[in-house]
């Protein structure tokens, strides 16, 4: 069994509705008021990328810590409110991070760098709820950033 496939097994991952596949580790059971409702202190997932997978462009209201884990290395495209374009990579190689905040509001995309996959955790505060999560159309955010439109249709879905 391929070290892929064993992780998603011993992980217990399923398919991510971004791409890729996940699974949520931990919801605090507290909440605080927040982007007007009541969202957990925190919560945290594994997340895995293949070649033939990518998280499509989406945006949530809170900001995302990545952490690396193992495998290739994750590209993290992001688009700033503004509009400013910048990427990271997550991994173990020279000039790679294993830690990286996206801010919230700020839309962005991963995909894995290599033939096999990537292992990462997100960890959102307050913690991620779908009535946070934007995922617009790919002809949305080129009418909103032409500048950055091969990035966008590459990183997007119909």
């Amino acid at each position: 069994m391929s070290r892929r496939n064993e992780l998603v097994e011993k992980l217990d991952l399923l398919p991510h509705p971004e791409g890729g596949f996940y699974r949520e580790t931990y919801r605090a059971v507290g909440e605080v008021s927040a982007y007007g409702g009541m969202r957990n202190f925190s919560t945290a997932i594994y997340f895995m990328l293949t070649p033939d997978t990518f998280s499509a462009f989406h945006k949530i209201n809170q900001d995302e810590v990545w952490h690396f884990y193992e495998g290739d290395p994750i590209c993290v495209h992001m688009i700033s409110p503004e509009g400013a374009y910048s990427k990271v990579l997550l991994g173990k190689e020279e000039g790679m991070v294993f830690q990286y905040v996206v801010p919230g509001g700020t839309w962005f995309a991963s995909e894995v760098i290599g033939s096999d996959f990537g292992l990462a955790g997100c960890t959102v505060a307050p913690g991620f709820d779908f009535a946070d999560f934007d995922m617009p159309s790919r002809a949305t955010l080129i009418d909103r950033y032409p500048e950055h439109k091969e990035v966008i249709k590459r990183l997007t879905r119909e």
